[in-house]
């Protein structure tokens, strides 16, 4: 655009230059070699323009043809890079569609037309390529020699830290994340690496000072950033709170001014308090996380803050909970736990009841057991609880991985992740299964059972066992009319389990099955329940070994 009005402006400035000197007659005289030469103001300005031109038009000729071999080279160069670029292009984008083959082909043609040193995409796509066609070897070397170029240096660590940890290297692939996250902070991967291995090794300050080296940039980033901040001065706390609690109550306090529904930092917090005998300020934490996410363990350290407290003073306390969060189960069980205590049975039976109500688990179910036993000492009706702890589902634990804990933890102890726990129930528990040949050989023998009468389940054989677990779980399978009526009250239920049951009878032909079984040698018996053996008898522990050795990454 500027350019245009710049033209434009030329263009009318020499308008009115020619307009200026046409109103303005006047000749011009020139001697010259004993010649004169005389002509108009109009002609000569024009002679002059004239002449500037062609001096421009000749310069031009002259330096294009003198720069005429480097303008040739210079175009075959572009186009030939432009070639490279375009085979490069078809690599990367043949990588990601996991064709290793075409990735390969088009690496060794983008590397005819551009150096390697001067784009260094090409390593990466060596690499790929190497990796798709399982040349694992090559790859490595690939990311070794990206590794020590300044330039790719993250790239080639983030390959050698993803390759460490296929081969479960696990110390190098900690090296290569430590690197990285040494020279670029910024790194999710190699901070999260980092921050396992420092976890795992007790380092929180130098957990903390890597992770404040960090700018979250979005919210949701702010957010994960502050939560992870909160678990590392939470487990600082932890690890504080016997030698300097004054160090702990700082470092808890400003963990749970960053999460506040965070239970560990609360209760990490008032226990610093409690121990300093602040117990208004620490009860004052307990509750705040109290009303936001009520959990078992903030209503312990809450209940027994002071030791010398009665059972009574401490019921007063767990009520106080159940009025800041109604309607709760963990605000009726921890009622009924501290009336159990104080031996106000009646009132911790119905908080019991409230809580089997609110939420029918194992742990109400085990807690009314607890408050029969204690007032009435019926082992029938602690039974009947009892059984029914067993069916129920089971109570929220501090879960990771798989893993089961009754304390919380700043990381995994199965992947070393870090803020890994969780407060929910964990996966239903499954019996255990006797699998393999040697499992089975090790069983005692089978022996023949006598003769005995048809109501005598003591006396019952093996094969009249699958016959009469077939006639139980018949029995137990619900009929239509119970699955529309409504569940019982736990009056009800109390009331039908004191009627006495008949046992039902017993089939005709019990006792001549369990002859018949008992003419069965031991042997036929495990031989029809041994499981085939597997096919495929596996690798020889010394060609498994070779393997692993050739296989080993290697750190330095």
């Amino acid at each position: 655009m500027f350019r245009i009005l710049f033209f434009f402006v030329v263009v009318l400035l020499l308008g009115l230059g020619f307009a200026w000197l046409a109103d303005r007659p006047g000749e011009l005289a020139i001697t010259f070699a004993g010649y004169r030469y005389e002509v108009t103001l109009m002609v000569a300005a024009v002679l002059l323009v004239a002449t500037v031109a062609a001096v421009m038009i000749l310069w031009w000729v002259i330096r294009g043809i003198w720069n005429s071999p480097y303008t040739v080279a210079r175009y075959f160069r572009v186009r030939r890079r432009d070639r490279g670029y375009q085979a490069l292009s078809t690599g990367l984008i043949a990588a990601g569609a996991g064709d290793g083959g075409l990735a390969s082909r088009m690496g060794k043609q983008a590397a005819k037309h551009i150096s390697s040193d001067q784009e260094p995409l090409i390593h990466l796509l060596d690499a790929q390529a190497a990796m798709l066609e399982g040349n694992h070897e090559a790859a490595r070397a690939k990311f070794q020699a990206m590794a020590e170029d300044p330039e790719t240096r993250l790239l080639g660590l983030r390959g050698l830290y993803l390759e460490a940890e296929r081969l479960g290297e696990h110390e190098a692939a900690r090296h290569y994340a430590a690197e990285a996250a040494q020279n670029a902070p910024q790194l999710g991967w190699a901070v999260n690496a980092t921050l396992e291995t420092k976890s795992e090794q007790g380092d929180w300050q130098g957990a903390l000072a890597l992770l404040d080296k960090q700018k979250p940039a979005g919210k949701e980033d702010r957010e994960a950033h502050a939560r992870r901040r909160a678990v590392l001065l939470t487990a600082q706390a932890m690890a504080q709170l016997d030698m300097e609690p004054a160090a702990a109550r700082t470092l808890a306090l400003e963990a749970h001014r960053l999460q506040p529904d965070f239970v560990p930092a609360a209760v990490t917090a008032a226990r610093a308090l409690f121990r300093q005998n602040d117990l208004r300020r620490g009860a004052k934490v307990l509750e705040t996380v109290w009303a936001k996410s009520p959990h078992p363990e903030v209503a312990d350290v809450y209940v027994h803050a002071r030791p010398g407290d009665s059972t009574h003073d401490r019921l007063a306390r767990a009520k106080k909970l159940r009025r800041l969060k109604p309607n709760n189960v963990e605000s009726e069980l921890t009622v009924a736990r501290a009336a159990l205590d104080a031996g106000e049975f009646k009132e911790a039976r119905t908080a019991a009841e409230a809580a089997v109500r609110l939420d029918a688990r194992e742990g109400a179910f085990l807690l009314l057991a607890d408050i029969e036993e204690a007032e009435t000492g019926d082992q029938g009706r602690v039974r009947h609880w009892l059984a029914k702890a067993v069916r129920a589902p089971r109570d929220p634990a501090w879960v990771a991985d798989g893993y089961v804990s009754e304390r919380w933890a700043p990381a995994s102890p199965v992947t070393g992740r870090l803020d890994a726990f969780e407060w929910r129930a964990p996966m239903e528990r499954l019996g255990q299964l006797v699998e393999g040949e040697e499992a089975l050989q090790a069983l005692p023998p089978v022996e023949a059972a006598p003769e005995t009468s048809a109501g005598d389940e003591d006396g019952m054989t093996l094969d009249a066992q699958p016959l009469v677990a077939e006639e139980a779980r018949v029995a137990e399978q619900p009929s239509p009319a119970s699955e529309t009526a409504p569940p019982p009250s736990v009056d009800e239920e109390e009331r039908e389990e004191e009627e006495p049951v008949s046992p039902p009878p017993a089939p005709a032909n019990a006792e001549n099955g369990a002859r018949k079984t008992a003419e069965k040698p031991p042997a036929e018996k495990r031989e029809d329940v041994r499981p085939p053996l597997p096919d495929d008898p596996g690798v020889e522990p010394d060609e498994d070994a070779r393997a692993d050795e050739a296989n080993r990454f290697r750190l330095f």
